[in-house]
């Protein structure tokens, strides 16, 4: 059997990133979570990630910050963003940038089930 896709959760929230932990391991996918984008790019190796799921307002770099420096490396992991904001320009610049998603905290289980099936192809994910 196939390795499951690698997901990494960057959020400041511990919270958030443990629910999120949870359910990616109830998928049989394997996660690793992040405080801050500064520490997922210490970790960060071209190919080591299938999907990344990453709030916006962090300390330090944001999650739109995070995906445009992965863009600039040439990285073409799939990003969905899970956050609070409600800010249209961040939308909007999120998915320009390509994200697959921009979802609302607190997001729905099978709504972001939804969206990994489409960032990482539906025979990742049992129905």
């Amino acid at each position: 059997m196939p390795n499951p896709p690698v997901i990494a959760v960057v959020d400041d929230d511990e919270g958030m990133r443990l629910a999120l932990f949870e359910l990616l391991q109830v998928l049989t996918l394997s996660c690793l979570t992040f405080d801050g984008p500064e520490a997922f790019l210490a970790a960060y190796v071209p190919g080591a990630f299938d999907c990344l799921i990453t709030d916006i307002h962090m300390p330090g770099m944001s999650g739109l910050e995070l995906q445009q420096h992965l863009r600039s490396l040439g990285s073409t992991i799939p990003v969905i963003v899970v956050t609070s904001s409600t800010d249209p320009a961040s939308r909007s610049c999120a998915l320009n940038d390509g994200a697959v998603a921009y979802l609302r905290k607190p997001v729905d289980d099978e709504t972001l089930i939804r969206h990994l099936k489409v960032a990482l192809g539906p025979d990742f994910i049992g129905s």
